[in-house]
């Protein structure tokens, strides 16, 4: 199983798992894949001398021994079971100073103290309620138990291990580099965006003829991708900025055409006399049309 897996914000590696004895053995290395959404070219390369190369974009990313690399096979060397620390071995990296001395008086610092501020109660009677005793807080100047501070340790070995020794079951394989049930292309896909392509697989022998044809496909519009990608992308961020400027200018808009109605009612009010109990009503002097009618 060969490939990149994306997952979260966590896992972003190249895939690398060899399956033997029906057993499936993932690379013991950290492979970094790429994470944009361009097209890239994975390459595994197995040689006949137990070798491998892996390759992104036509790069090399990792290389190594597929024995060392994978747990196919029983180690070639193994720590020695029959090994024993020896007695004088130190591995405690840090000592208690053996100049350090307790200040005098440490000791007889108390814990807690009576509070301060605490006053009896006014109601507080002696002969009934028996002394008063004021409640404790906190002791501030109060340190804890006292410990000598720790120092490097002048006679510390490091962790102890034991040797590495042959390992009497290992046996050599020079055909761990051969995998006869590979017969078939499969893809296996667990995503939840869409848009994920797949062309262009190739099983061969040729590492070199693998290598062309990568750069006669991929290698041939990777550059034209790239700039339709942030061209797209470009004018994507375009119509966004557009989209929520004409939002703004449909909710001004609005909001005039609100202002403008309360206005015409208000100027309709105003015709109608609103709440003036006399508006529409045609005012005359009563005195001026008695005299003129006289």
């Amino acid at each position: 199983m060969f490939g990149p897996d994306i997952c979260g914000h966590n896992v972003k590696k190249v895939h690398a798992i060899l399956n033997r004895y029906g057993e499936n053995h993932l690379i013991k290395k950290d492979i970094p894949c790429m994470t944009d959404q361009l097209t890239h070219v994975y390459t595994f390369i197995i040689n006949p001398n137990s070798t491998y190369t892996i390759l992104v974009d036509n790069e090399k990313r990792k290389s190594g021994n597929i024995a060392a690399d994978w747990y196919l096979a029983l180690p070639k060397q193994i720590r020695d079971p029959n090994a024993k620390k020896p007695e004088d071995w130190d591995d405690n990296e840090y000592i208690s100073d053996p100049d350090a001395k307790k200040p005098e008086g440490y000791d007889d610092i108390p814990k807690e103290i009576p509070d301060p501020d605490a006053t009896k109660p006014e109601v507080w009677d002696d002969e009934e309620d028996g002394e008063w005793i004021p409640p404790t807080i906190p002791n501030p100047e109060y340190q804890g138990p006292w410990s000598s501070k720790k120092i490097k340790n002048p006679n510390y070995k490091g962790e102890w291990k034991a040797p590495m020794i042959d390992n009497p079951d290992y046996k050599e394989d020079p055909d761990i580099y051969v995998f006869p049930n590979l017969k078939y292309v499969g893809i296996e896909l667990w995503q939840v965006k869409s848009g994920t392509l797949f062309d262009n697989i190739l099983i061969c022998d040729d590492p070199v003829y693998a290598k062309e044809l990568a750069e006669e496909t991929w290698g041939k519009q990777k550059d034209a991708e790239r700039a339709a990608f942030y061209e797209a992308e470009k004018n994507k961020e375009k119509e966004d900025t557009n989209d929520e400027n004409k939002d703004e200018d449909d909710l001004d808009d609005d909001d005039e055409d609100e202002d403008e109605d309360e206005d015409e009612d208000e100027d309709e009010e105003n015709e109608d006399g609103g709440d003036n109990p006399d508006a529409g009503v045609i005012q005359f002097d009563e005195e001026e049309y008695k005299h003129d009618e006289l």
